[in-house]
């Protein structure tokens, strides 16, 4: 790991067991739901950062760049700012970390991303000129020798990044997986957020696997609002295994015929259930942190944190 430049980083570093949200900019120039969704994660007092998106799956959406700092501007809570390489070819991306030093922000999460195919503009060329583990190393050179990719030097000062890592521990198999991180590491990155993971065994694992790479980890969790949702992350996420448990009790809540004891029901679940996860999860060495993916759900992001 290099220097601590944010919060997020200085918390880790500090031996703190951390927890970062996540925020959806949409195709629309209006950022009030994700300011008020931003307002909701700092007021639990333990959201230090969240994550702003780049174009989920390949969907069109409002810069995440921009987003990110009028989050920070006008709310006060820390952003990871999420950079993929298959819209932009390394001259745009140097040009947008350049612009991120600027405006201050402090984490980028460095990702390959989705093929254009996947998304809502599917005539759009793919670029993929780096992938996300070359990302980082570009980040990293950026911040550390003052450079970018073709060694030209960068004036004034240098941007002070931490840099983010995505990792899978669904995938299959694992190995391939913990090897693609190692090298993540040994380029620069700082941390790794994890995909969504609903099977504790498998974060458990994941965990043993990687430890000795020694870079922080923070498990993704999402609570599912419904059966349909889970069931859909079971079936239609590559990788995804959500217990037989889970989905059974939500299949039951679901026969609930009454729409706010269901809701009620369903939300005592999510906090049960991802309670005793996190409590299982923060006893392995390597586990740092929960990003939190619970947009726009408030009932149950302060319950999770303050029982785990």
């Amino acid at each position: 790991m290099g220097e601590a430049f944010s919060n997020l980083m200085k918390d880790i570093t500090a031996g703190k067991f951390v927890f970062t949200g996540e925020l959806e900019p949409h195709k629309s120039t209006d950022l009030s739901e994700v300011l008020a969704w931003a307002k909701t994660l700092k007021a639990t007092g333990r959201i230090v950062a969240a994550n702003v998106t780049d174009n989920p799956q390949s969907v069109c959406t409002a810069s995440s760049l921009v987003a990110s700092y009028i989050v920070q501007k006008e709310t006060g809570l820390e952003t990871v700012y999420q950079l993929r390489t298959s819209d932009r070819n390394r001259l745009a991306l140097t040009s947008d970390l350049l612009g991120a030093a600027i405006l201050g922000l402090k984490n980028v999460l460095a990702l390959t991303g989705d093929h254009i195919k996947k998304g809502d503009i599917a005539e759009a060329k793919p670029v993929f000129d780096l992938d996300g583990t070359q990302l980082i190393e570009l980040i990293h050179r950026m911040v550390y020798e003052g450079k970018d990719t073709s060694g030209n030097e960068i004036h004034g000062p240098r941007p002070q990044f931490n840099i983010g890592a995505a990792g899978n521990p669904n995938f299959e198999p694992l190995e391939i997986e913990v090897l693609k991180l190692e090298r993540k590491a040994e380029v620069g990155a700082d941390f790794i957020q994890t995909q969504v993971v609903f099977d504790v065994d498998t974060a458990l694992q994941f965990l043993d696997a990687v430890e000795y790479i020694h870079v922080p980890i923070l498990i993704g969790v999402f609570p599912p609002r419904s059966y349909g949702q889970a069931d859909y992350f079971d079936k239609h996420v590559p990788g995804v295994r959500v217990p037989k448990e889970l989905l059974e009790r939500f299949r039951k809540i679901r026969e609930t015929a009454d729409r706010s004891e269901r809701r009620k029901r369903i939300n005592e679940y999510n906090i049960e259930y991802f309670t005793d996860f996190i409590k299982q999860v923060k006893k392995k060495q390597a586990c740092k942190g929960i990003h939190l993916m619970a947009v726009g759900y408030p009932e149950v992001v302060a319950p999770i944190i303050e029982k785990s």
